[in-house]
């Protein structure tokens, strides 16, 4: 029924005359539960069904939407997107990559359905979490926020291509501010998975908060001020994972490249002839890859129904490959690499990232933090800014510490980096083995959407760059 519905939405549009269409149906049943303090300020369980239509004629493009199923309202919103499409005055007929028709039904296996877990479970587990982190100190204010849902979707184009998938995700976060005296400092940690209820075991919320408390704890009775000037830096996974997405993802999006985000989510400093330059070491590759299993940004395909897979940002510290969908990659002369994605039915799929981390190399924490003699190990950030270009950016360590001769000696303040996207690549020398990611949300586009993400890498060395 569902590919039903999609099938005459294409049909109808292409009845209209559009050169091109494609419908995606999504159904979503989603569970959201919130603690605050301990106490249940929020349970909601919500079921979403829609279909979203997108045409093209010679003169450009249109998007509805709609959640009513029905033939009448499914027409009307064809005939939306078409008269869209047809009010736009582009100097050049749209087009999109050409693609290979694929037909594929995919599904993320859950070893412990969510549908087979009662929400007094649900709730019953996070409050554990909250009393086990509430018990480790002065904590005055705290939250946690969990949510499931299962989606199903239905992408059909007029070319033929039939793609079914559902996709059940797991996702939590909590947010703490502890107190030392008359100091204050707050974390938030967040955690994701494609799957069942299994993954939330997975997750360790209670033990990484745990962590974050003591850590906050020590930084405010014996943290120092950090040191200035120029020497090497050690910066953990978290903070590794956080500038592969920012200075590396984002600047490589396609269409933020030909200038379609620049008033809303930003530019980019790079550009087609980039391509083949170098913006980093040799140590220096960065990956995109939708196709881990389990992750938190796992596809099997995108929502212009093509097969995701595997791309290299950066590869060797050479500029390697834009992400595209099939516009993007029309308007460069390629063909797409599955980066299409949209938060919802009724929105437009445009590029976003899914999973992107640096490759990790051979050596361990201990061989990294051995070759300096004077530096920072920066583990994890308290704060990031970057300019809308990508390329000028700043960093603010949470947990830090001073390197001297080779040891790790005490815990530092707010230890800031401020570089350019080149100057922070080039500066790298050596990777650690210990590849470890962490969940993240992503905004783009206008209507924002936010999208599922895992950012990450491995423990990473920089040589010779200034701190403050």
């Amino acid at each position: 029924m569902d590919e039903d519905c999609a099938e005459f939405a294409v049909d109808a549009a292409s009845t209209l005359g559009a050169s091109f269409a494609d419908a995606r149906f999504e159904r979503q049943e989603r569970t959201d539960i919130v603690l605050k303090n301990g106490g249940l300020d929020a349970v909601s369980t919500i079921v979403s069904e829609g279909i979203g239509i997108r045409v093209i004629t010679s003169r450009g493009i249109g998007f509805s939407s709609t959640n009513d199923l029905s033939k009448v309202s499914v027409r009307r919103t064809v005939k939306e997107a078409f008269r869209q499409a047809e009010s736009c005055r582009r100097k050049t007929p749209p087009r999109l990559s050409d693609e290979k028709r694929a037909t594929a039904t995919w599904e993320v296996p859950q070893k412990e359905n969510l549908s087979d877990i009662d929400v007094q479970e649900k709730v019953a587990r996070l409050i554990e979490e909250d009393e086990t982190i509430s018990s480790s100190g002065d904590i005055p204010a705290r939250m946690l926020i969990f949510a499931d849902r299962q989606l199903e979707k239905v992408t059909v184009t007029s070319e033929g291509t039939r793609i079914t998938g559902i996709l059940p995700v797991l996702l939590c976060s909590y947010f703490l501010t502890v107190k030392c005296g008359n100091q204050v400092e707050q974390s938030v940690r967040r955690f994701g998975y494609t799957g069942g209820w299994e993954g939330f075991s997975q997750f360790d919320i209670a033990e990484d908060g745990l962590h974050e408390v003591e850590i906050l704890q020590r930084l405010m009775k014996e943290g120092k001020k950090s040191p200035r000037g120029t020497m090497d830096l050690v910066v953990g996974p978290d903070v590794i994972g956080i500038i592969c997405h920012e200075s590396c993802g984002h600047p490589m999006e396609a269409d933020r490249i030909l200038g379609r985000e620049a008033s809303q989510a930003g530019a980019s400093f790079m550009n087609q002839q980039l391509l083949g330059t170098r913006v980093g070491s040799d140590e220096v590759t960065v990956a995109e890859d939708p196709t881990i299993e389990h992750s938190f940004g796992y596809y099997a395909y995108d929502d212009e129904g093509v097969k995701s897979r595997r791309r290299f940002l950066y590869k060797d510290g050479i500029i390697n490959q834009f992400l595209h969908n099939r516009e993007s990659a029309a308007r460069m002369g390629t063909t797409s690499n599955g980066a299409a994605r949209s938060s919802g039915y009724n929105r437009e799929a445009i590029v976003r990232m899914a999973n992107t981390y640096l490759l990790p190399g051979e050596y361990s924490q201990e061989e990294l933090i051995e070759g300096i003699n004077h530096g920072i190990y920066m583990k994890s950030y308290t704060e990031w800014n970057i300019d809308d270009k990508r390329y000028n950016q700043r960093y603010i360590g949470r947990e830090a510490y001073c390197i001297e001769h080779g040891e790790i000696t005490h815990m530092v303040k707010r230890p800031t980096l401020e570089i350019t996207t080149p100057g922070f690549w080039k500066a790298v020398d050596a990777r650690g083995n210990d590849l470890v990611f962490r969940a993240g949300n992503c905004g783009k586009g206008d209507p924002i959407q936010e999208m599922d993400v895992l950012y990450g890498g491995p423990t990473t060395r920089l040589r010779g760059v200034f701190m403050r």
